[in-house]
């Protein structure tokens, strides 16, 4: 085979597996040098080279710190024996390196976004093999809500949370659980979001439980929790769908550290917050009647208000307050003085 004939050949293929004729260029070189190998048992690095006059073969070896290239002793028949049979079946694995890695650094560019796929395969213990279309993720057992459970043909929309190399081989990994998913589902409901008027500032989950969404707006007329949660609830309940009913508090957020931990302790009323700085602590006084409200059912209310923000929250009653107080106050008093 002469350089124009191979020159079609790859023009062909390129088309017919969407790729740059670079690529596929490659891909037939390594494919023919890796079929040479094996035929005449070579261990040395090979260099192909496609010429007028059909192709080249040389032995890569160094000498003085550089690298020299040899030609190989191998008839002209039997490169191109080797070219037309022996090296198809390296060609089409070179080819989907090839397309992997195409698929790879693409996906690399969309690593912290929401993608869609099809259910491939479901493996023993729960993890799933997910098709995007150009290359499969997986999604770990662990990373999908409770009580959720796939098949192959199922549709899945999750956060592609992670894309790196294992082995030199492509692993794409996904979320339904990641706080970045809530995030990034209830951006694809809030036009407003998309178009910078309104900010989400934090966001805490118990997957497939509860989560707290503290939002922001430049515009001080403007409601973000309203326009958020949408009229009647109706953008925010599209988002707890998706996530198996989980239920989403949006609060407002504040600079002020007290005010946003009182806010983050909704749907319960505190009435009075003590903050310890160097801790990052705050006691918080909500009424009697509240007290459960402000925990929650084991606990997940007053947790989510700690981790969305940052601060490790003790809830008392009002009563129980004002006696820790009081304490406080009786202590200092008895303290002896320096």
């Amino acid at each position: 085979m002469v350089k124009s004939e191979i020159e079609k050949l790859i023009e062909q293929v390129a088309k017919e597996h969407d790729l740059p004729e670079r690529v596929v260029e490659k891909a037939l070189k390594n494919a023919i040098a890796t079929a040479i190998k094996k035929d005449k048992k070579i261990k040395d690095e090979l260099d192909v080279e496609f010429t007028d006059e059909g192709i080249k073969v040389y032995v890569v070896r160094k000498k003085g710190g550089k690298k020299v290239k040899l030609p190989l002793d191998i008839s002209p028949e039997d490169v191109n024996r080797i070219a037309a049979f022996a090296a198809k079946e390296e060609f089409f694995r070179e080819l989907e390196k090839a397309e992997q890695e195409r698929g790879f650094l693409e996906f690399k560019e969309l690593e912290g976004e929401i993608v869609y796929g099809i259910v491939r395969k479901a493996l023993e213990g729960g993890d799933v093999i997910v098709d995007l279309g150009k290359i499969d993720a997986l999604l770990p057992k662990r990373e999908q809500l409770p009580g959720e459970s796939y098949k192959p043909g199922d549709k899945v929309k999750a956060l592609l949370y992670e894309v790196r190399k294992h082995r030199g081989e492509p692993l794409l990994v996904l979320s339904r659980t990641h706080p970045r998913f809530l995030r990034k589902l209830i951006e694809q409901e809030v036009p407003e979001i998309q178009e910078g008027l309104i900010e989400i500032r934090a966001v805490a989950r118990i997957p497939g439980e509860r989560a707290k969404v503290a939002v922001d707006s430049k515009e001080m007329k403007m409601d973000p929790v309203g326009i958020v949660v949408g009229l009647k609830g109706m953008r925010i309940q599209k988002v707890s769908e998706e996530l198996g009913g989980e239920k989403i508090d949006v609060i407002r957020w504040s600079d002020d550290i007290a005010e946003l931990i009182k806010r983050a302790l909704a749907p319960s009323h505190p009435e009075k917050i003590r903050l310890f700085t160097y801790e990052k602590r705050a006691e918080v006084a909500v009424p009697e009647e509240e007290l459960s409200l402000a925990i929650g059912k084991r606990g997940i209310n007053v947790k989510l208000a700690s981790k969305l923000t940052g601060w490790h929250i003790d809830v008392l009653s009002v009563k129980d307050f004002e006696k820790l107080e009081q304490l406080r106050q009786k202590q200092d008093e008895q303290a002896p003085e320096a």
